[in-house]
């Protein structure tokens, strides 16, 4: 991971992640006030647990004011703010004159503490973020997040439903494509830089993966699915060209028709959205950095962290297992 002071998208990774919040809120336990649900912390608590002064708080603040409010950092005005005094006015003293106060919550005390660097406490705030932010991947993808994607509930679904997918497209490459058996593995690449800009080999190298593992079992849903519309579909637009030459593609023939199938407006936003998918998952789960890929890589959503990580995220072995009548009853058809 980049320095926390300097990546906006590590900072946010961390921030959206509620495991690793809730894994933070019990090791750091910084008391607070309890205010709507949330425990909030004032410029002073701040100061005083950063050793800064409230001039340093108050330019960050001025620096990165949306960021810190996204992450909820608010001002209180009117009556939240009269219902703040009510509860906690003898604790921290304010004036009666007081007409708005800036409160930080705990998400937003850690991002401060992400971005501070005049702080020593800051910085050992920072190192112990990334060791817990480590430890509680690894403890829930059970030591390895190679095979994260395969957490997610959808994925099962996808990857069943993929040899019928495929199955087509090479029965398609058998019967459409004048060329050698070598044709099946040069097409499967070729679609993969479609979508990622990366071929089979090095997408495998990127993720680490030996010869014997299987690309495809560390893929997401959505880009699993995306590989199967472009396979069946590739299937059928194949089929078309051979009725109509009344022969077998050759292979410049098949480049075109992949290039303009792949060209389709159809697919421009499943694309770019599988392409904003791998990239960011990656980066925020695996730390993996797809360098063709680097101008699509965003922050990790709160739904994707609940997605491959939260209560109904699950190893694929346990999902098989609770879904293995159904297993039985599809073999036996």
């Amino acid at each position: 991971m980049k320095d926390l002071t300097s990546s906006n998208i590590d900072r946010q990774n961390i921030l959206n992640n509620p495991l690793v919040l809730s894994n933070l809120r019990d090791y750091f336990g910084v008391p607070g006030m309890l205010f709507q649900e949330e425990y909030k912390y004032t410029r002073q608590q701040i100061s005083e647990f950063y050793q800064i002064d409230i001039a340093t708080i108050d330019r960050y603040l001025e620096n990165f004011n949306k960021e810190l409010k996204h992450n909820g950092y608010i001002v209180l005005k009117g009556k939240n703010l009269k219902e703040f005094k009510t509860d906690f006015g003898h604790i921290i003293n304010i004036s009666s004159k007081t007409s708005q106060l800036g409160v930080f919550n705990f998400r937003s005390f850690l991002n401060l503490g992400m971005l501070l660097v005049e702080s020593e406490m800051a910085r050992a705030l920072r190192s112990k973020i990334l060791d817990i932010v480590i430890d509680t991947l690894n403890e829930k993808a059970g030591g390895s997040t190679k095979y994260i994607n395969q957490r997610d509930e959808d994925f099962l679904n996808a990857i069943l439903k993929e040899p019928h997918y495929r199955k087509e497209f090479t029965q398609a490459l058998n019967a459409y494509l004048d060329l050698g058996n070598f044709k099946y593995a040069i097409y499967t690449s070729k679609i993969y830089e479609c979508i990622f800009k990366e071929n089979a080999v090095e997408y495998k190298k990127i993720l680490n993966l030996s010869e014997k593992e299987n690309a495809r079992d560390t893929m997401y849903s959505e880009v699993l699915k995306l590989i199967a519309s472009f396979e069946t579909g590739l299937a059928h637009e194949m089929k078309e060209k051979y009725n109509a030459l009344g022969r077998k593609l050759t292979k410049s023939e098949m480049d075109l028709l992949l290039f303009q199938f792949s060209e389709h407006p159809l697919f421009k936003p499943l694309i770019e959205d599988a392409r904003i998918k791998m990239a960011s998952r990656d980066y925020g789960f695996r730390k993996v950095f797809h360098d063709s890929l680097k101008n699509y890589i965003n922050t990790v959503s709160q739904s994707d962290f609940e997605r491959f990580l939260g209560d109904k995220s699950k190893a694929l072995e346990d999902r098989i297992d609770e879904n293995i009548d159904v297993f039985k009853r599809l073999k036996n058809r």
